[in-house]
């Protein structure tokens, strides 16, 4: 019944997330737009480590950790964000549900274990205008954008020898961009319009490797490395520039700008390698504390299509701190007592500068893994605390609050009945 259930929402929601529009962040303008959390609940509520693996959860960052699972599991996970945008002259509120992930592992024997899912990777979502005064009047700029990249993964983890596993994603990114800018002047009864259009896709490969070696009788420590190679995308590329009506908005010229002459039709995107370091220490089923380190070399992207004298791109970099307490596992008596508590925070460098202002994000996560019965199976909630960009020199502060539900379901799968 379960796996019935499970393959059905997997046919209806893949579409959804195709479709959906995970955004309304003004700084998804940059890059490949706004990056989503890769995790799922479990570890995004840990501020977003990934150097955790145990044997009834999906890790959907590190593919070593595959080889621990033991049983089949499936994992899906929700979202709502609230968004709160303040500049130095207006305050704005938004809203956005999503779907994040949709993903199920399984155990093929002794220390090997595979994995598949579908997910968002980025999303484009912004709206914003601005104006200035010029010598033929009062200037109105307006500048949209939807949008987004996501993936489709399998993933395979193998241990090697005692405590150290190893293991690799392939990713399978594709998405379209669609992003318009208009201009108006005072008084003027034609407006003009860019528009570009890009339809993105390419590989990419995540190689991951976790060492977990036992300390003491009860302790263990916890270490991995995770290298996301650089994707090589292909964007197929679209252009049209023309007039417009002020009175009706209606477009009254339009041209197609011939891109293959400018060798611009179809390009290439690089999203570059990011590395993440990972160290953590634990009791199994217990408790857990642990850091990560993630770098990546951002500073040589370029968007060739939409260049901005403004921008600039540095290395970026993250740091992860967070954790988990059982109180106690196996209590019949008290349910609290098996809940899983987590909390975390996150510090970002995004590496995307704007007139000289590094937009940097910052983040506190907290929330509880709520079994169901008495098998493996859990629902997690979680919530997140943020701050992202800042409104000094005509910017915009980005503050949200996210909540973030999690199903985790764990079955047999694969394994051979044995007669007596």
């Amino acid at each position: 019944m379960i796996k019935n259930f499970i393959i059905a929402i997997l046919c209806l929601t893949s579409v959804g997330i195709y479709a959906q529009n995970s955004t309304a962040s003004p700084y998804s303008y940059f890059g490949v737009g706004d990056l989503k959390a890769t995790g799922t609940v479990e570890n995004q509520m840990m501020g977003g480590l990934s150097v955790y693996t145990d044997s009834i959860h999906i890790n959907l960052n590190n593919p070593a950790a595959y080889s621990k699972l033991e049983y089949t599991t499936y994992t899906a996970g929700l979202s709502r964000k609230e968004y709160r945008f303040e500049s130095n002259v207006s305050k704005e509120n938004s809203s956005i549900s999503n779907l994040d992930y949709l993903s199920l592992g399984f155990n093929l024997g002794k220390g090997f274990g595979m994995g598949f899912g579908i997910m968002p990777y980025s999303s484009i979502g912004y709206n914003f205008q601005s104006e200035r005064t010029t010598a033929q009047g009062s200037v109105s700029e307006s500048f949209n954008g939807e949008g987004g990249l996501n993936r489709v993964y399998l993933s395979v983890g193998y241990q090697l020898f005692n405590n150290l596993s190893l293991g690799v994603t392939s990713n399978f990114n594709f998405g379209s961009q669609n992003t318009n800018s208009y201009q108006t002047i005072e008084d003027v009864q034609l407006g003009s319009f860019n528009r570009i259009e890009s339809r993105i896709k390419g590989f990419d490969f995540n190689f991951g490797a976790s060492f977990t070696p036992d300390i003491t009788d009860k302790h263990t420590l916890f270490t991995s490395i995770i290298v996301n190679t650089q994707a090589n995308l292909v964007s197929e590329n679209t252009r049209t520039i023309g007039s417009f009506s002020t009175t009706n908005g209606m477009d009254v010229e339009v041209t197609e700008v011939d891109l293959e002459a400018q060798g611009l039709a179809r390009t290439g995107v690089q999203i570059p390698t990011t590395a993440t370091l990972g160290v953590g220490y634990g009791q199994d089923r217990k408790w857990f504390l642990g850091a990560e380190y993630s770098f990546q070399e951002l500073g040589n992207f370029e968007n060739e299509l939409t260049p901005a004298s403004n921008l600039e791109y540095k290395n970026a970099q993250t740091f992860r701190l967070g954790g988990y307490y059982i109180p106690e596992y196996t209590s019949f008596t008290s349910y609290l007592k098996r809940v899983t508590y987590r909390a975390g925070a996150k510090v970002s460098k995004s590496g995307i500068v704007v007139d000289n202002k590094e937009i940097n994000d910052f983040g506190i996560t907290f929330g509880m893994g709520l079994p169901l019965g008495r098998n493996l199976s859990n629902i997690n909630l979680g919530f997140e605390l943020g701050k992202r960009g800042t409104k000094y020199g005509d910017l915009v502060e980005e503050s949200y609050f996210k909540v973030n539900v999690g199903l985790s379901l764990n079955d047999k799968w694969f394994i051979p009945r044995k007669i007596n």
